[in-house]
C-alpha cells in the first residue's frame, strides 16, 4: 500500500485551503450476512456482522479547469481477516480542456452493458471480499487516463503502471472456495511481476438508437489462475498466477421505445491460447404498471465460453432471467430477483437485491444468493454451499 498512500498524499497536498471549493461526502454501513447452510469447515461461522465506511472528498477550484478527489474505504469484519481491509478508491487529479480531460492517480472505470456478467470490464481489479458473487465492486487502479470527445466519437487512452491483486476471503470467511487461496504463493508470468506496465485503449459513440463501445487491453489478467500447491505448513491452497493478455472487446446497447437490446464479449490471447468469450440479451420495461407510477423490467440474457466449463468465468453456458421493480418514489424504492440456470450442468442460482431510502440519510438495502442442484463438476460447487442474506443500513452525511 506504500503506491496507495503516496497517491493519496499527492492528491490531498494539491488542495488549497479553500473551504468553499471542497465538498465532503461519504457514508457509514452496519452489515449483517446470514448463513442458511452448514460450512465446509468448523471454523467458517453462520453469521458475520462488520462494517464499513467511506468519505469523498473533492476540490474544485473556481476556474473550473481541474479536479482532485480522494476516497479512502474501509471496512472491519467480526469474523474475517482477510475482509478487515481498507483501499483508496479514488486519488486523483484532472485537468480539463475543451475537448478533452487527462486524470492521474487511483481511478475507477466501468465497461460493459449486461446485468448478469461484465465481460468486457478489466481495468479495475474485483474487490472479492465486498462482492464475491456478483463481482461488481473494484478497488481503485493506479492509471493515467486521457480522453478526448470528438464530433465522431469518444476515445481513451490508458497507462496503468502497477497491477493490484486479487483479494480473497480467508479461511474464516463466507462465501469463499472450499481449498482457501493462499496470496503468500502469488505467481506471474511476467517477470516484472505487478509493476508490469499494462496498456488499454477506448473508443465509443452513440449512432442513433444504438451506443458503441470498442476495447483493446495488453497487460496482466485481472482474473488469476488458481493452482493448487501446498503451503508452508504442507496444507493444500490455492495459489494464484497472473497471465498476461491480450483482449479486444465489444459493447453494444440499443434502446428503442421500452426494448433494450444488449451485447458484450471479446477475444483474448493468454497462455499461448485463444478464446472468446459473448454475452447478450434483451430488456423490456413495462411502465406505470398496476394503475401505478412503478415499472417493471424483464431481463433474459445468455453467456458463452468457448473455453467451457472453468473456474474463471463460471457463465461458460448459462442462461439468466430476472424481474427488475422500480416503486419511482421519493425512496428510490427498488427491487430485482433473477435466476441463472446452467443450461450443461442444470445448476441454479439466484440472486435477490433492493434498497430503499429511510428517513432523508439513511438506506436500507438487502441482497440474498442461493443455489440449488449444484453437481460437483459445476464451477461454482465450492462456494454452493455459502447460501447468504445480507442486509445493511447506510448512514449518509
Amino acid at each position: 500500500m506504500t503506491l496507495a498512500l503516496g497517491a493519496a498524499a499527492v492528491a490531498l497536498s494539491a488542495l488549497p485551503v479553500l473551504a468553499d471549493n471542497i465538498t465532503l461526502r461519504g457514508y457509514i454501513e452496519p452489515e449483517v450476512r446470514v448463513f442458511t447452510q452448514n460450512a465446509s469447515s468448523p471454523r467458517q461461522k453462520d453469521t458475520t456482522l462488520s462494517v464499513a465506511g467511506e468519505i469523498t472528498v473533492q476540490y474544485l477550484p473556481e476556474s473550473n479547469d481541474r479536479s482532485f478527489v480522494f476516497t479512502p474505504f474501509a471496512r472491519l469484519d467480526q469474523r474475517d481477516s482477510e475482509r478487515s481491509h481498507w483501499d483508496i478508491r479514488e486519488a486523483r487529479v484532472a485537468w480539463y480542456g475543451s475537448d478533452w480531460e487527462l486524470r492521474a492517480g487511483f481511478d475507477k472505470v466501468f465497461w460493459g452493458v449486461t446485468e448478469a456478467v461484465h465481460l468486457v470490464d478489466v481495468i479495475n481489479q474485483v474487490d472479492l471480499v465486498e462482492d464475491p458473487i456478483k463481482q461488481e465492486v473494484k478497488l481503485g487502479q493506479p492509471m493515467i487516463r486521457l480522453r478526448t470527445i470528438q464530433s465522431f466519437g469518444t476515445f481513451e487512452a490508458f497507462l496503468l503502471p502497477w497491477f493490484r491483486e486479487r483479494n480473497f476471503p480467508g479461511r474464516d470467511g463466507r462465501p469463499a472456495t472450499d481449498i482457501p487461496v493462499d496470496r503468500d504463493l502469488t505467481a506471474y508470468e511476467s517477470s516484472a511481476e505487478d509493476w508490469h506496465p499494462d496498456f488499454a485503449g477506448r473508443y465509443s459513440n452513440t449512432f442513433g438508437d444504438f451506443d458503441l463501445g470498442l476495447s483493446y487491453f495488453q497487460g496482466t489478467a485481472r482474473d488469476p489462475v488458481l493452482n493448487p500447491a501446498f503451503d508452508s505448513g504442507g496444507n493444500l491452497v490455492l495459489a494464484p498466477l497472473y497471465p498476461q493478455m491480450k483482449q479486444a472487446s465489444l459493447d453494444l446497447q440499443a434502446t428503442i421505445g421500452p426494448w433494450l437490446y444488449k451485447l458484450e464479449g471479446f477475444g483474448r490471447r493468454e497462455l499461448g491460447e485463444n478464446y472468446g468469450a459473448v454475452t447478450g440479451g434483451i430488456e423490456y420495461s413495462f411502465y406505470g404498471v398496476f394503475g401505478t407510477d412503478s415499472d417493471l423490467g424483464t431481463v433474459i440474457e445468455y453467456a458463452y465460453d468457448t473455453r467451457g466449463m472453468n473456474q474463471r468465468n463460471p457463465y461458460q453456458n448459462d442462461a439468466f432471467f430476472a424481474l427488475r421493480w422500480a416503486a419511482n418514489d421519493a425512496a428510490s424504492t427498488n427491487f430485482l430477483a433473477g435466476t441463472t440456470v446452467d443450461t450443461e450442468t442444470g445448476a441454479l442460482g439466484f440472486r435477490l437485491q433492493g434498497e430503499r431510502r429511510i428517513a432523508d440519510n439513511f438506506r436500507l438495502s438487502l441482497e440474498g444468493h442461493f443455489f440449488s442442484n449444484v453437481p460437483q463438476r459445476d464451477p461454482v460447487y465450492s462456494v454452493s454451499d455459502d447460501d447468504y442474506l445480507q442486509i445493511r443500513i447506510a448512514r449518509f452525511f
